[in-house]
Order: C-alpha cells, then structure tokens, then sequence
C-alpha cells in the first residue's frame, strides 16, 4: 500500500483524503534528450522563447519541446534558496541548463507539479562548487505528496493566477521607478542648461543656479550608535545614515516612520538649536557605493524633536522653498553627478560638508513651479509604494498558502 501523508492545513471545499507520497519518476516524464544548446552567436531571432536555468534568455526560430511542461534549473540557478522551477506551455526552445519533466496524464497536473517541486528542498540535494548542480536522478527520486488529480488543477490554477497578479504588480512597480527615474534626469537641467527639458506648461523663465553654501547652512549632527537608542521610549527622534540611503525616499514623513529615540535629555538641550524643522535635508555622507549623497527631506514634523545621527549632513534652507522640491532635486542626476569626483574612499565611499558647499544648487524662481515639481513627484511615490505594499501582500499570501495548502 502506498504511504500516506498528513493532509494540508487548507483545503478547497469537499476534499478530505490524505495526499499520498510519490516519487518525481512514479508521476513525471523526463524530456532532456530533446534539449539543444546554441551559443548566442548561431541563435536565429524568432517568436519561440529560449529557456536556460534561470528562465528567457532569448527568442528564436523553431523549438525542442511543444506542450505543457516542467522546467527546473540543472545547473546556474542564481537563487539557491528559491529554486528556478517554472511551468510553461507551447512550443519552447531548451537549452542544456534547464530539466524538463511532464506529468503523466491522469496522473500529474503540471503546474500543481511545478510548485510541489518548488516547495522540496532542493538546495540540500545540490552538488559541486560554484556552480551547483541538480542531477537528473536526484531530482527524479526527490519524494513529492499528490492529492487526487482534481484537488491538483484547482491548487495549480489557484498559484498560478496569484503568480499572474504578483507579476502584474511587480511590473507595474518596475515601471513605475523606471518613469520616476527618467524624471529625475529630464524635469531638472542638465549640466550647463539653465532650464529642464520637460516643463510644467506656463513657465518659461530661466532657472537659478547658486551654490550650495549660498542657499543652504549645515547644521550640527551627532554619533550616536543605534546600540545607544531605543524605540520604546525617549526624548527625540534619531535619523540615521542608513535610514536615508535603504528606507527613506526623497520626502520623509516623520509621522509615517518608526525611530529610534535618544534618552538622554542632556544631549537634546546639546544640540537644541539643531534640532530638524519641515524642510530641512539630511544628507547620507558615506556608503559602500555611490549612493553617497542620498538625502531626505522633513516633513509631517508638529511637535517632535528630531535630530540628525551618525554619518549624516543636516541642512537648513537660507530661503524659502515649496515642501519637497530639495529632497527630489537633490536625488536627481542633475544634482548627484556633481557629487561623483568629490566622493574619497574605496570599499567605504564618504563626501564633507566642505565638498558640497561648491556644488551647483539649481531651482525655479517660481516657488509654484517648486511645489508642481514636488506634487509630481510625490504622487509618482504614492503610485509606486501602493504597487509595492500590494506586491509584498501577494507575496506573503502566496507564501502562506504554499505553507498551508501543500503537504
């Protein structure tokens, strides 16, 4: 009698048998002989899709295999952890970098197949150095749980749309960041132009140029450690480098964000006449990369003492600027790239406050042309975080049931 396993935690309605454990050979077909390698040179551009360990690598004239079907990554998969295993229908092109398995009819669904594999733990089974390798008779012996084939194609179908709508999210997303990204180099004069090669209608004036140091004072910071703070209580907030260059964006709403708080009210009375205001920008002055020069700018402050932490460049506008503009000027291309032959450093990059005082500050006269700017920019923001609040929430869903509706 075949061996039984526990049943999911989850199941769809009038299902209640336990899931019985088959091996990959007792339920799937191998194809590995039909796959063909061609080197990128002797590829013939086409409409099939030409698939290696890690997915699409190309689209080419004719194919190897036509159907539906299994692909798991042989060998150069860049994700150890979450292993490349993918169902894909119609005709492909394989190369020798990817196994290609097919449930047995009646037997095995292909895509409920394809996220069984998916949730064994492959990693384990792996062989040789750098480039790991899954061998065709390990994967062929790795033990799997199949329900009834019916229960099959709804837990196939269920994942695979959930996959459909994470990937409908993620290139929105993607999208998103590259329109935002695109905008930061055109909404901003290039170096040398005295106006943005995209305008907001009616404004046609040329735009101010000064230097940093005429338009912008620094203000003092202070080194302490996170080990030194606590998010439970104190007596003012701590922003710190490593917030502004990971989880900050260009406008930072300090009500929408959770920091660490100094308790020593002696340092608060230190650095009172430095404590952060609406406007001010916190520049990052050192990374690993050049990143450095990141900055964010305050907002959402009421009646909170904030003040600016370790490895950070603190600034006060000398003039008034409409909410948001620096903190999206000062990301832009047309800012940061004054920023790259003033940067030191090696494995660790960092810039002074003596550096930047030259730099070139550009902006509109019109603080209505500002403030378009910032709005812009700032419901791009809104669009790109709901994007990726829905992405991780499909994530964590889809994570959630592969725990709980396979055995």
């Amino acid at each position: 009698m075949r061996e039984t396993s526990r049943k999911p935690s989850l199941r769809f309605a009038g299902f209640d048998d336990a899931w019985e454990q088959w091996k990959v050979s007792e339920v799937a077909d191998r194809y590995d002989n039909l796959r063909v390698p061609i080197a990128a040179n002797l590829r013939v551009a086409g409409s099939t899709p030409y698939y290696g360990a890690n997915g699409i690598q190309d689209y080419v004239e004719g194919f190897t295999h036509d159907g539906e079907f299994v692909l798991v990554a042989e060998d150069g998969a860049n994700d150890l952890k979450n292993y490349p295993v993918k169902c894909v229908k119609g005709r492909i092109w394989v190369n020798n970098h990817a196994h290609v398995l097919q449930g047995k009819e009646n037997i095995c669904n292909n895509e409920f197949l394809a996220y069984s594999i998916n949730q064994a733990d492959i990693e384990s089974l792996l062989v040789g150095g750098g480039r790991a390798k899954l061998n065709a008779d390990t994967m062929m012996n790795i033990n799997l749980c199949l329900p009834s084939l019916r229960e099959q194609e709804l837990l196939g179908k269920f994942t695979t749309n959930l996959d459909h709508l994470i990937t409908l999210h993620q290139r929105k997303y993607t999208k998103l960041t590259h329109v935002k990204k695109s905008m930061l180099e055109k909404m901003f004069p290039k170096d040398g132009a005295s106006v943005p090669e995209i305008r907001f209608a009616g404004f046609t004036d040329a735009w101010a140029q000064r230097k940093l140091g005429q338009v912008l004072i620094s203000l003092q910071n202070n080194t302490l450690s996170r080990a030194e703070l606590s998010y439970e209580q104190g007596v003012a907030l701590n922003v710190h480098y490593g917030d502004v260059l990971i989880k900050f964006g260009e406008y930072l709403d300090i009500r929408k964000e959770a920091l660490p708080r100094i308790t020593d009210n002696s340092i608060v009375a230190k650095y009172r006449t430095s404590l952060l205001q609406n406007g001010d920008v916190i520049v990052a002055d050192t990374a690993e990369d050049e990143t450095v020069g990141k900055c964010s700018e305050i907002a959402g402050l009421t009646d909170e003492n904030v003040i600016s932490g370790l490895h950070t460049i603190p600034y006060r506008p000398l003039m008034k600027f409409a909410a948001g503009y620096l903190g999206y000027y000062m990301n832009s291309e047309s800012y940061h790239h004054q920023l790259l032959p003033l940067m030191q450093g090696i494995k660790v990059t960092s810039i002074s406050k003596g550096a930047m005082q030259n730099t070139i500050v550009n902006y509109p006269k019109s603080e209505d042309e500002q403030a378009g700017i910032s709005a812009f920019f700032r419901s791009l923001d809104h669009l790109i975080t709901l994007h990726q609040r829905e992405l991780a929430r499909l994530q964590n869903i889809k994570k959630s049931c592969l725990e709980k509706m396979f055995v």
